[in-house]
């Protein structure tokens, strides 16, 4: 039941991807969009998550919010290091970006997404009504993984080809990871840990890269507006899940 539930993960992610493909003509509102999803799952799903599993503090600071912090100086430490390597080398950016850095950032929604099939799989080992609760959760905002990481690839400059090939890696990835379930499990707390640290990647990318660019070239009213959205919709789905 795990397993087929995440093939509608599966087929919610290659559809987030086809919509940012099909709207390029509006490339700042995309990414207006894609920022106000990110910022939703950070701050509405993600956090609160890694705070309830991780628990304990560590000298008077939850460790999910440490992790948060490490994840988003993280974030920056390896754009800044790998655009560094790319000038020393005389490698070409993307309007000041390193192609990795899109790379691995699309990656880590990558492994997110094999968390979010374990999260399915480990749920449904609970009980039916606990798998459902979960599994409408992943389902809804793998929409917005497989749109954001689509749209993290190829704005840093990666070819349409490798941004599609991450995209069906991202896809994929609920699938695995929920059918990994019938042989391991992941401690809560090393999950908590990882929720926060990846939050802080995140954000970093949101706020650092993704909405700077959307108000680059064009008026922000609109923009602005795409961005609510995003993080509205992520609310919606958090409220719908937390209701069910």
């Amino acid at each position: 039941m795990a397993v087929f539930v995440a093939l509608g993960a599966f087929l919610m992610t290659l559809a987030g991807g086809w919509t940012a493909q099909r709207v390029t003509d509006r490339r700042h509102l995309v990414l207006g969009l894609a920022g106000g999803l990110m910022l939703g799952v950070v701050g509405l799903d993600l956090l609160p998550e890694a705070l309830k599993a991780a628990g304990e503090e560590v000298f008077g600071v939850p460790a999910a919010l440490l992790l948060f912090v490490a994840g988003f100086l993280l974030a920056h430490l390896v754009e800044r290091l790998l655009a560094a390597r790319q000038v020393a080398h005389g490698a070409e950016e993307h309007d000041g970006r390193a192609p990795e850095v899109g790379l691995t950032a699309a990656a880590a929604m990558v492994g997110h997404s094999a968390m979010d099939g374990v999260a399915i799989g480990a749920a449904f080992q609970v009980g039916g009504g606990m798998g459902l609760a979960v599994a409408l959760a992943v389902v809804a905002h793998d929409f917005a993984d497989g749109f954001n990481t689509y749209t993290i690839t190829s704005l840093y400059g990666n070819a349409r080809r490798k941004a599609i090939t991450m995209l069906f890696a991202d896809a994929v990835a609920p699938v695995i990871g929920a059918a990994s379930t019938l042989f391991f499990t992941i401690p809560e707390q090393v999950l908590g840990g990882y929720l926060g640290l990846f939050g802080g990647v995140l954000l970093y990318l949101a706020a650092a890269e993704i909405l700077p660019e959307a108000h680059h070239e064009h008026p922000a009213r609109s923009t602005l507006l795409c961005t609510i959205a995003g993080a509205g919709f992520i609310w919606l789905v958090v409220g719908l899940a937390g209701s069910g």
